[in-house]
């Protein structure tokens, strides 16, 4: 990130970010470190036109959420505030208002993500013990 925003580490520090992408974000990693990354740093989701797979699936795995939104990086600036309501499948940008629909999360899928990921959804509603 340090390549597209120069002291990204620091700018965001004590925010809540959301990264925007295009076609493909996260394609080519299998493990779950990549998305573990960009939650630890404190971003809270991730918006791109479309996803690895494996990556999107790591993602929620682990908490992170991550959404589809066709021509996402054309509608946005860097400088919009975004809302995200993952029940309702609706992304607001701000500066100005624009509203943009999202596939809604599945219930399951967003009990994961309200638990922190799939192994605290596991223990709190299977029959996971560490």
């Amino acid at each position: 990130m340090e390549n597209i925003i120069p002291d990204f580490s620091k700018k965001i520090a004590g925010e809540d970010w959301v990264i925007v992408a295009g076609k493909n974000f996260g394609c080519g990693s299998s493990r779950e470190h990549a998305p573990r990354a960009i939650l630890c740093a404190g971003i809270k989701a991730v918006v791109a036109e479309s996803f690895g797979r494996i990556f999107y699936r790591n993602a929620i795995n682990i908490g992170l959420s991550v959404l589809e939104c066709s021509d996402i990086i054309k509608k946005v600036n860097q400088s919009d505030s975004i809302k995200i309501n993952l029940q309702d499948g609706l992304i607001t940008l701000y500066n100005p208002e624009r509203k943009m629909p999202i596939e809604k999360y599945p219930p399951q899928l967003l009990s994961i993500l309200k638990s922190g990921g799939l192994i605290p959804y596991m223990k709190k509603f299977g029959k996971y013990d560490d």
